[in-house]
């Protein structure tokens, strides 16, 4: 038999292939299933660099639903290869391997967290909305994968003032995932150098912005008379 993942209830279920689904539009480097106590966080990379000289910047979307109390996993799979079971709505098949992704090396830490101004989902909507727009006019025709990366990582890794200073990879990370749905206002949450943006159907979560350039130069030796 296949292993499998339990579920708490058949909804559950659903959502996790719902993520998984959206996900697999968008990273081919997997989905990261962590469970525990009766919980089954999912996390996906929508945006993440690939190599040095990336500047794409790693945006992580994730998901908690109710998992069987005695499931307990950590590991990274192909989004695409989680499957429903016929005769189990509480279950999902697992790929018979798992995957090793960069981004999963990364951990948001777990609490800590101070709020933040929030950011209205309709802000988050539009602004993904127009970075899609921007993404498609600047990308020549018959462009080849590493020019189309560059633009890509080019917008998505703009800050933008109307997200708190926030790349604007976070907004389409939200709209991508599936995370915006009619009106609401995402509680937001810093911890160093990680914010995270929560709505009502999953988190995003990213690290930075990452200080570009050099540090000043600071005088050594005595101090001048």
């Amino acid at each position: 038999m296949s292993p499998r993942l339990l579920f708490a209830d058949p909804a559950s279920a659903v959502d996790a292939l719902t993520f998984a689904g959206r996900a697999a539009r968008f990273t081919d480097e997997g989905v990261r299933l962590q469970a525990s106590g009766g919980v089954l966080a999912m996390t996906a990379a929508p945006l993440a660099p690939r190599g040095l000289g990336d500047a794409t910047p790693t945006v992580l979307a994730m998901r908690t639903l109710a998992a069987d109390p005695e499931l307990v996993c950590d590991l990274v799979v192909d989004a695409a290869a989680l499957a429903a079971v016929a005769d189990d709505p509480l279950a999902l098949t697992l790929p018979d391997t798992a995957l090793s992704a960069p981004w999963a090396g990364i951990a948001p830490p777990r609490g800590g967290w101070e709020p933040r101004v929030g950011i209205d989902a309709s802000t988050l909507a539009a602004k993904a909305q127009g970075g899609i727009a921007r993404v498609s006019d600047a990308v020549p025709t018959d462009a080849g994968e590493d020019a189309v990366r560059a633009v890509r990582a080019a917008v998505w890794g703009s800050p933008d003032d109307e997200l708190g200073g926030l790349p604007l990879g976070v907004a389409f990370a939200a709209l991508s995932m599936g995370f915006i749905s009619g009106a609401e206002t995402s509680r937001v949450y810093a911890n160093g150098p990680w914010t995270r943006i929560t709505l009502d159907r999953g988190h995003i979560v990213v690290r930075g912005p990452l200080v570009s350039g050099l540090t000043p130069v600071r005088r050594t030796g005595p101090a001048a008379p």
